[in-house]
C-alpha cells in the first residue's frame, strides 16, 4: 500500500496561527490567502489537513476553548460562587488584554458580521457562548443548593449577568480598553448584592 508524502508543516503551529488570524479579523474578514500565508502552507495543504475554511474555524474554536479560554473551566472549580465570579472576571481581563493576544474575544466578535452563507458559523459561536453560560448557571445552582447563594437568588439570571459583563468587556477590549480599565469594570460588577458572600 503506497504511503502518502509526510506533512511538511507542524499542524499545531498552523492551527495556532490560523486562530490568531480569525481572532484578529473574524470569520468573514479572514480570507484564505490571509490564512495560508499565516499558516505557512498552500491552499491544497489547508484543504487536505483541515477541510474547508469553516472546518478549520471549528478546529480553531476547539483549540481556543481548550487553551486560551480554559480559565473558565478552572474558575468553575472555585469553592464559592463569589470566587467563581472573581476568577472568571480576572481570567477574562487577562485573556482580553493579553500582550500576545489580539484584543477582545474570538467567541464574541469572531462572527459578528456574517451573511446567510456563513450563518452556521454564527450559530456555532452562539452555541459556544451559551454552553459557557450554561456551565456557570449549573455551578450557581450547586452553590444555591449548598446555601452559598441565597434561596431567592436566580442562578440563571446571575449566569446571564456574568456572561453579559464578560462579553461587554470583550467588546470594550476590542475597542482599545486597557487592562486597568477592565479591572475597574470587574471590581464594580463584583459589588452587586447577588455576589456578596452568604
Amino acid at each position: 500500500m503506497p504511503v502518502g508524502r509526510p506533512r511538511a508543516f507542524d499542524l499545531e503551529q498552523a492551527l495556532e496561527r490560523a486562530l490568531v488570524v480569525f481572532w484578529r479579523r473574524g470569520y468573514e474578514g479572514a480570507s484564505l490567502p490571509d490564512l495560508t500565508k499565516a499558516m505557512g502552507i498552500n491552499r491544497p495543504s489547508l484543504y487536505a489537513a483541515f477541510g474547508n475554511k469553516e472546518a478549520l474555524f471549528r478546529k480553531v474554536i476547539e483549540r481556543y476553548a481548550a487553551g486560551h479560554a480554559s480559565y473558565i473551566r478552572k474558575a468553575l472549580k472555585a469553592p464559592t460562587a463569589r470566587q467563581v465570579v472573581e476568577r472568571l472576571f480576572r481570567g477574562a481581563v487577562e485573556l482580553l488584554t493579553g500582550p500576545h493576544n489580539p484584543p477582545g474575544c474570538l467567541l464574541v466578535h469572531g462572527a459578528l458580521a456574517c451573511n446567510e452563507e456563513t450563518d452556521s458559523v454564527r450559530r456555532e459561536l452562539v452555541a459556544q457562548r451559551a454552553a459557557g453560560e450554561s456551565a456557570v448557571r449549573e455551578r450557581f445552582q450547586r452553590a444555591k443548593a449548598e446555601g452559598d447563594l441565597s434561596a431567592d437568588s436566580s442562578p440563571a439570571d446571575l449566569a446571564r449577568f456574568v456572561a453579559t459583563i464578560i462579553q461587554g468587556m470583550a467588546v470594550q477590549a476590542a475597542g482599545g480598553a486597557s487592562r486597568k480599565e477592565l479591572r475597574r469594570v470587574a471590581k464594580l460588577a463584583l459589588q452587586v448584592d447577588l455576589l456578596t458572600d452568604r
